[in-house]
């Protein structure tokens, strides 16, 4: 029988460990694993030795093996409803390079807005034991706020502002999207349109927050009209903006102005109205919400909310890396506000 004459530590999977580094350096183990690590406590040629060695040999390190020899997880969850969309793209890219930046890599779970989905995403990403939990709104089934609070494992919910009196929801980073709401539908109001409708799709929590604002806003001003509310749960999308358009101009040809809840409804709606020959503003207001991309190009260009999901990304991993490391934030709930973008469309 041939003899095995793999390194030690490669004889069953042929995998190169962190020993096969060590070895290669000419250091010992631990002095590896704190190279690696940048430790401070290093030197800085030593660990340019470790690193080239590692390198040389296409050493991956393995995160479980990390996790139990040093108690701690190198890993953060982030629950998204969509990475379509391209709000949550910029809120990830934000939060993932805070969080790369401390030495923490993102398992990822999209959750489509189901709320079943992210309780079985939860439950398969609490079982790598992460070292927190970055989940999007605060609309969550009761199993999946169990399954959080029964992992010990601090979480920080992004985009809306949670609940203070709820122990379960007590971190959060976002704004009140209520208020945005009420403020863009104040401010068609103060530009003279009376008969104002609200396009939804999705109607997720951050959504239906919209409406209950542009409702407030109406009702104060005594022209709430609960037969304007056009709501269609599929996805948000351009065609779906020009197919609303089209279904509230034909039944409704009274409506001054149209507040879609989202920018890429209300860009469908632009190039609906252009298509039709129809004048924005002067037949009928259109305004959306996030500030998209494009959304400043559009024909007219678009009034909106611009939203701060970068900002939110990076404030609250940045919050959830204090968490980990035991502190308690100063503003539980930050909120990182909105601003309201006047364009020509409104």
């Amino acid at each position: 029988m041939p003899l095995d004459r793999s390194p030690p530590g490669r004889r069953t999977t042929g995998r190169i460990t962190l020993s096969d580094v060590a070895r290669a350096a000419g250091v010992s183990t631990s002095t590896a694993s704190r190279a690696l690590r940048g430790e401070r406590a290093v030197a800085p040629d030593l660990i340019a030795q470790v690193q080239a060695a590692a390198q040389r040999l296409a050493y991956v390190p393995d995160p479980a093996a990390r996790a139990l020899a040093s108690r701690r997880s190198d890993h953060v969850a982030v629950l998204l409803p969509l990475l379509s969309n391209t709000l949550f793209v910029d809120l990830l890219e934000a939060a993932q390079k805070a969080l790369r930046s401390q030495g923490y890599q993102t398992l990822m779970g999209v959750t489509h807005y189901d709320r079943q989905e992210e309780e079985q995403l939860l439950r398969e990403l609490l079982l790598h034991r992460p070292a927190g939990v970055l989940i999007t709104g605060r609309d969550h089934s009761p199993a999946s706020l169990e399954l959080i609070a029964g992992s010990g494992v601090p979480c920080v919910h992004l985009m809306d502002l949670a609940d203070a009196s709820g122990p379960l929801l007590s971190y959060s980073v976002g704004f009140d999207q209520a208020q945005a709401g009420a403020e863009l539908t104040g401010h068609l109001l103060r530009k003279g349109y009376r008969r104002v409708a609200f396009a939804a799709a999705q109607l997720d929590a951050r959504v239906m927050q919209r409406m209950s604002g542009w409702r407030r806003a109406l009702q104060a001003a005594g022209l709430y009209d609960p037969t304007l509310e056009w709501l269609n749960p599929a996805a948000s999308s351009l065609a779906l903006g020009g197919q609303m358009f089209e279904q509230i101009v034909q039944q409704r040809p009274a409506v001054d102005a149209i507040f879609f809840c989202n920018d890429d409804l209300a860009q469908g709606a632009l190039l609906c109205a252009l298509r039709r020959g129809i004048r924005v503003p002067e037949q009928v207001a259109i305004v959306g919400f996030n500030d998209l991309t494009g959304s400043d190009q559009t024909l007219p260009p678009l009034t909106t909310v611009r939203t701060p999901r970068a900002r939110i990304g990076e404030a609250a991993a940045q919050m959830l890396l204090g968490l980990i490391k035991g502190q308690t934030p100063e503003q539980p709930q930050l909120d990182l506000g909105f601003e309201l973008i006047e364009r020509g469309s409104a």
